[in-house]
């Protein structure tokens, strides 16, 4: 397989160090790198995007979790891997990355579970990795970015 092009914020060099920052202000305050990279894994696996599906397995292998953790992100609904906490996250995730598919993008239900776990500005930075990884995945899936190219 082969990329397209090369990655927009690399052919529009003024574009990469905002996107940068903003990755940078997501992980800011203080939520584990852990959980972090989950939801970049799942709100990449949602969108087909294999270059950051690939960058978010190697990244959670690199911060030591388990095979298990990170290779059933994808049915974390179904697993005993994750907490409460995470899993609210991955369901904020989920929700955040599928706006058109209800009429209500976010439910109640889904945004109150999260706001249990977690404060406005841990909600503010999930939100923001959440952006930022659907940024990504929307420069990389229509550009076929090869997974392993970083």
């Amino acid at each position: 397989m082969e990329a397209r092009m090369k990655n927009p914020a690399t052919i529009i060099p003024a574009a990469m160090k905002p996107i940068m920052e903003l990755m940078t202000a997501a992980q800011s305050q203080g939520l584990p790198q852990e959980l972090m990279e989950m939801i970049h894994l799942r709100v990449s696996q949602i969108n087909g995007c294999s270059f950051c599906v690939d960058a978010g397995l190697k990244n959670l292998r690199k911060l030591g979790e388990s095979d298990d953790r990170i290779g059933l992100v994808i049915a974390w609904r179904e697993t005993p891997y994750y907490t409460d906490a995470e899993r609210a996250a991955l369901e904020l995730a989920e929700a955040a990355t599928r706006l058109a598919d209800r009429a209500d993008a976010v439910p109640d239900k889904v945004w109150d579970n999260a706001a249990d776990h977690f404060d406005e500005q841990q909600l503010a930075s999930i939100l923001l990795m959440i952006a930022t990884s659907n940024l990504f995945n929307r420069l990389n899936a229509p550009i076929r970015q090869t997974a392993g190219s970083w």
